[in-house]
């Protein structure tokens, strides 16, 4: 069984335990579940490869949100200064990401990050073509998408 899922059903006996079904209540389960996963640990060896996928996911979360912040910035700062100092342009940026899922996953980072776009991905899907906003520095884009995005990505969906 998937040990998310059991995570899951520990969270939600917790509070069917405590009688009070609220997001504080399910995060409480959620991490008393994760403690007593821990516990048993030794009886199921792929819980310690669980522990390290869950940190991945969190860390991807919380790094998404944080590029989310700070790509924020210069957009708003270009809306609301008179005058144009962005410079657009079309960017292929050649990808290590293999699945489905990571491709998809990657793809929608890059549109959801404020100034970037993602458009397509080639037929060989080794590369995908972006819009950046600010463009002044292609290879600095790639290699943000590539040593960012990319890795946190790929180490979360392995």
């Amino acid at each position: 069984m998937n040990l998310f899922a059991v995570n899951l059903v520990l969270a939600f006996a917790w509070v069917a335990l405590t009688g009070g079904l609220t997001l504080g209540g399910l995060i409480t389960g959620f991490l008393v579940g994760m403690a007593a996963m821990w516990l048993v640990r030794p009886l199921f060896p792929q819980t310690g490869t669980y522990f390290l996928r869950l940190y991945y996911w969190i860390r991807l979360i919380v790094m998404f949100v944080y590029e989310l912040v700070v790509s924020s910035i210069p957009v708003v700062k270009e809306v609301l200064t008179p005058g144009q100092r962005s410079e657009p342009a079309l960017i292929a940026v050649p990808i290590t990401v293999t699945t489905d899922t990571q491709i998809t996953l990657l793809a929608n980072f890059i549109s959801l990050t404020p100034g970037t776009l993602s458009l397509d991905v080639s037929e060989d899907r080794k590369t995908i073509y972006i819009h950046a906003m600010f463009a002044d520095d292609p290879d600095a884009i790639r290699a943000q998408i590539r040593d960012r995005f990319e890795v946190w990505v790929r180490e979360a969906t392995e």
